[in-house]
């Protein structure tokens, strides 16, 4: 199902992390949903996202 999603652990430098952060809050969305739309812009671009993967999920991670 598209609405699926899993859990993935992320190891990621502290400053892409704070710059991820800014870039969230700028956009009022939080740090995972920043994260998951920035690869799936990144997917969508190289041609390697499947038609209809494109629509962001609702964002229930408020972290």
């Amino acid at each position: 199902m598209a609405g699926d999603k899993k859990a993935y652990p992320l190891r990621i430098s502290a400053a892409v992390l704070e710059a991820m952060q800014r870039w969230s809050d700028d956009e009022l969305r939080s740090v995972n949903a920043q994260i998951e739309y920035v690869l799936r812009e990144a997917l969508r671009k190289a041609g390697r996202l499947k038609a209809g993967k494109t629509e962001p999920a609702p964002d229930s991670d408020e972290s």
